[in-house]
């Protein structure tokens, strides 16, 4: 278990942790790398709260922290931007304001209803719910696609009433499918996200199946991330994901520093 490149600390509007807490425990376990992707959402529903980051001062902790434990761990600096298709022209003057590592771009709001909150089902089968999401992520990326890789592509299952009951690739296969292509044609990564496995799913975010397709459609940028917002989720079953991408036919993963991609051996994890 060498890096994570999905991590939240206090700068993020739904994690309490401090950031030394984070950089302590990765030490602990033995990371190499951990970047931190706080999220930056824009115009979220008034149930969420406020999800805009302090950009400046989560750069400023960063930077502090990246000099003190330089020798013990290497800090990389990320976001995670939550998108929508009207935000296109500002998270694209955004990206350019930082000198990010590594920047996830990820579906939380759709019809400014966020599907971690039950009035997103409400009324509705799950299935048109869950097609709907999909169809949202490729209008996303065709009006914005400035962004290193996708993070946990069928979140919306974390939270369904069946969550990923009667889920599956197969079902969705055509808008998946399209999505995946569009990630290869973009040069985007796909995110293996073992919060799917921390929230009961059994599988990561996206499940084994789509990580599978993804392959056979010719993808090769894989990330890796826990989705921690807490010290104890770091690089959660980061062992199963290993195990996931080698029977889906991968022999390398993906890092990230300066935006750029560098392929990493799976036995390297």
């Amino acid at each position: 278990m060498k890096s994570d490149y999905h991590l939240h600390t206090w700068h993020s509007a739904d994690s309490e942790t401090p950031m030394r807490s984070m950089i302590e425990e990765g030490i602990r376990i033995g990371l190499k790398t951990m970047c931190f992707t706080e999220h930056m959402d824009y115009d979220t529903p008034k149930e969420m709260g406020n999800f805009e980051l302090n950009t400046e001062a989560y750069f400023n902790e960063y930077q502090c922290l990246k000099e003190e434990y330089q020798n013990k761990i290497e800090l990389l600096f990320g976001v995670e931007l939550g998108l929508q298709a009207h935000l296109a022209e500002k998270h694209q003057a955004y990206v350019g304001e930082y000198p990010f590592d590594f920047i996830i771009g990820s579906s939380h709001v759709v019809r400014g209803c966020d599907p971690y909150y039950p009035s997103f089902f409400a009324g509705r089968t799950e299935e048109s719910c869950y097609l709907e999401y999909f169809e949202s992520i490729e209008k996303n990326i065709r009006v914005f696609s400035d962004f290193d890789s996708y993070g946990h592509l069928d979140y919306v299952v974390r939270y369904g009433p069946n969550k990923n009951r009667d889920y599956s690739y197969g079902k969705y296969q055509e808008i998946l499918d399209g999505i995946l292509k569009l990630l290869i044609e973009k040069g985007i990564a796909l995110e293996v996200n073992s919060g799917g496995i921390k929230y009961g799913l059994g599988e990561p975010n996206p499940s084994v199946d789509v990580i599978r397709a993804y392959r056979k459609l010719g993808g090769e940028l894989i990330t890796l991330g826990s989705d921690a917002h807490a010290p104890q989720y770091l690089a959660y079953e980061f062992v199963q994901l290993r195990q996931i991408l080698e029977e889906c036919g991968f022999s390398r993963y993906t890092e990230f520093r300066k935006r750029k991609p560098e392929f990493v051996e799976l036995t390297n994890i």
